[in-house]
């Protein structure tokens, strides 16, 4: 089938194409060297996945304030690279890499049993965390183990990212309206009868509106990959990624 009527320059590059311009793999070239397309990538990659990381310090600690303090104090301190040191090319994935980060730094933080004050002059991102509060709040009551928790929001996290950038393309096409009928029709294909319904409210052929859903699936695999490979250092990854990804949802 072919690809979508929008232009293909809107579909952004294959994850294989420029690999090494990614987010993550820029800030492994980086290492301990200033550059400042390094230190926006890393920034980006942290103000898009910062909640996985603030519902498993939640799931350690249960005053909100606190919190909210170590999850700041947490990114402040990758942000100047004091956690970086741990990022190895042999740990090529942003999501362990983040995890392992994160224990270690609860763990240093408890062990000083809050002597160190936070704050000061460190860089911040700009993180909801009154919203991530919300967030949390509607989380399951079912003892999910922290680490459980984390891949979980992980991978929620970035279904809604690849979905939100499809949205994006189909309204700047003006399809938007199709793709809220074809949505649905993401997980796999329905039967005949339902494209017909679909045609209907669209007013195409049912035949057309099966195409249409065809184009949306690759469109939205397309778009999964991409966003997959911000986060891996080795393109080799990204089906492991994806397997992993369905696993924790499953």
């Amino acid at each position: 089938m072919g690809g979508m009527s929008h232009r293909d320059e809107n579909r952004g590059p294959a994850p294989s194409a420029g690999f090494a311009t990614t987010h993550w793999s820029l800030v492994l070239q980086a290492g301990h060297k200033p550059q400042q397309a390094a230190d926006q990538a890393l920034a980006t990659l942290c103000q898009n996945y910062w909640y996985p990381l603030y519902a498993y310090v939640r799931r350690h600690v249960k005053d909100t304030s606190e919190a909210h303090d170590l999850t700041q104090e947490f990114f402040a301190r990758l942000l100047e690279k004091d956690l970086l040191a741990l990022a190895t090319p042999e740990r090529g994935r942003f999501r362990s890499f983040l995890l392992t980060a994160l224990k270690n730094f609860l763990a240093n933080e408890w062990n000083k049993a809050h002597a160190r004050k936070r704050g000061g002059t460190r860089p911040t991102l700009s993180l909801d965390l009154d919203a991530g509060d919300s967030r949390y709040c509607l989380e399951p009551s079912h003892e999910l183990t922290p680490e459980r928790l984390y891949e979980r929001k992980w991978a929620l996290t970035l279904l809604d990212r690849v979905l939100d950038r499809l949205r994006e393309e189909y309204a700047a096409g003006g399809k938007g309206e199709q793709l809220a009928c074809l949505a649905p029709f993401l997980g796999g294909n329905p039967a005949e009868a339902t494209y017909a319904d679909v045609a209907k409210e669209l007013g195409m052929t049912a035949g057309a509106a099966k195409v249409a859903a065809h184009r949306m699936r690759k469109r939205y695999r397309d778009l999964l990959r991409n966003e997959l490979a911000q986060t891996v250092a080795d393109p080799a990854d990204i089906d492991d990624e994806i397997n992993r990804l369905f696993q924790v949802l499953s």
